[in-house]
């Protein structure tokens, strides 16, 4: 019997040691939860033993449990890595349209090829979905996830329908004669200032469309306009009627009065552009404006602010453009990916256009001990662990989402060396014991 009882010892340490080694061939994978031996004593009894005598038999291991306590956070360079701070899983599947769910603490994701956010493995993970423009939810249930896909353009463009401005013309500018200096966009000394401002075409090409103002007498200001540098025809409408001063070369401007009190009288300004040529509201000449096959564009001039609060003054100041904005758009290309606390992912692009692309699920477990390790730092559900919550991360009980970051590893490395000596002092006290009792047999062998 005491072979057994050494044995069992020496099984024991054996196994504390394997443990042990395991955690700290680990210390560097990230997510990952260390383990602790736990043993129990034996007694083999029957009811005519007499307990009071029983000595025991031996020692097993009753479980290997791992340790579910937080790593440290590692920041990283790529805002794609996630680390939860708290409790909670990451729920990845192996498969687009699976609903087979592995759990992990470890958060090194990356796009795949389809620019799905994916693991080292290949595993996709999962997000709930939410509205592109305000990131609000529709469900926070396991059953509701799909797999986060990142695209990296944004849309189709948008054609410019609308070119909002607002400026200081200078009120201490002198005139200027346009008979005897017609406007010319090639001849500074034909205008006082210009400006410039991109817009788009239905292709999401961009374009150059830029005016010009020209003091002519008193408060009196015109407005002339080109576009990829060519002249155009602003056609007023609202009832008002360019000056005769303004009408140059066949081209028609706007006026501006700002009637002496620093606001002005604007009419709005509307140019229709044709593929091909310009078919113009009045007179003027046809050109190649758009010949890139883009479809009709019509810009409206709104000599104001988008919110319609501030127009153009005149004033003894410098020229200056206080605001210039256009509500076309060209196909944006991927420039940032952010990911919040609470997971919702929002992606920008060179256009200025900002979505939200889903939100990072996270799970919970009623005993995290109980779940089923598989394997490359990820668990499955067990009948022990119960079944997973889902929820959205950084309310309640579940853990916030670090973007950027790591979880290391949870294992102290000083504290598994110390173990390490333990079990190898175990291993051996247990080895001294059978031979001990290996000594004692031969002893009773030998007995004449």
């Amino acid at each position: 019997m005491s072979f057994s009882i050494a044995l069992s010892g020496i099984n024991a340490s054996q196994k504390d040691l394997d443990v042990t080694a395991n955690n700290i061939s680990n210390v560097k994978t990230s997510g990952f939860k260390q383990s602790r031996a736990e043993f129990a004593d034996v007694y083999a009894t029957s009811i005519f033993n007499a307990g009071n005598t029983k000595v025991g038999d031996g020692v097993l291991t009753s479980s290997v449990a791992q340790q579910f306590s937080q790593g440290a956070l590692e920041l990283t360079e790529n805002s794609l890595d996630m680390a939860i701070s708290g409790n909670g899983f990451f729920a990845t599947t192996d498969d687009l349209g699976s609903r087979d769910m592995t759990y992990t603490r470890s958060g090194a994701f990356k796009l795949n090829d389809n620019k799905f956010i994916v693991d080292n493995q290949g595993n996709y993970l999962q997000g709930y979905q939410v509205d592109r423009n305000s990131g609000v939810n529709s469900s926070v249930a396991l059953a509701t996830t799909q797999p986060i896909r990142i695209p990296d353009v944004a849309g189709a463009p948008q054609s410019t329908n609308n070119v909002f401005t607002a400026f200081n013309v200078d009120a201490r500018r002198s005139p200027i004669d346009g008979t005897a200096n017609p406007f010319d966009p090639e001849t500074p000394s034909t205008y006082h200032s210009s400006t410039s401002a991109t817009v788009y075409d239905s292709l999401g090409e961009s374009h150059t469309l830029s005016t010009y103002y020209v003091k002519r007498a008193g408060n009196e200001w015109d407005v002339y306009a080109t576009f990829d540098g060519q002249e155009i025809n602003l056609n007023t409408t609202g009832g008002a009627t360019p000056s005769a001063t303004n009408s140059v070369n066949g081209f028609t401007g706007l006026q501006l009065d700002f009637l002496g009190s620093g606001e002005p009288d604007v009419p709005a300004g509307q140019v229709t552009f044709n593929p091909g040529t310009i078919d113009l509201v009045g007179s003027g000449p046809t050109g190649p404006y758009l010949d890139n096959g883009a479809s009709t564009q019509t810009i409206q001039f709104n000599f104001q602010d988008l919110t319609g609060t501030t127009a153009p003054t005149q004033f003894a100041s410098d020229f200056e453009v206080t605001n210039l904005d256009q509500d076309g758009s060209t196909v944006g290309r991927l420039t940032n990916v952010d990911i919040d606390k609470s997971g919702l992912i929002a992606a920008t692009y060179s256009n200025g256009d900002v979505q939200y692309l889903g939100q990072v699920a996270v799970v919970r477990f009623a005993n995290e001990q109980g779940l089923t390790q598989i394997g490359g730092t990820k668990w499955r559900e067990s009948i022990d662990s119960g079944e997973p919550l889902s929820g959205e991360a950084n309310t309640g009980t579940f853990g916030g989402i670090e973007a950027s970051a790591l979880e290391s590893s949870n294992v102290n490395l000083t504290k598994e060396l110390v173990d390490l000596i333990t079990a190898q002092r175990n291993f051996q006290a247990n080895s001294r014991s059978l031979e001990v009792n290996n000594t004692i047999t031969q002893a009773i062998l030998q007995i004449r």
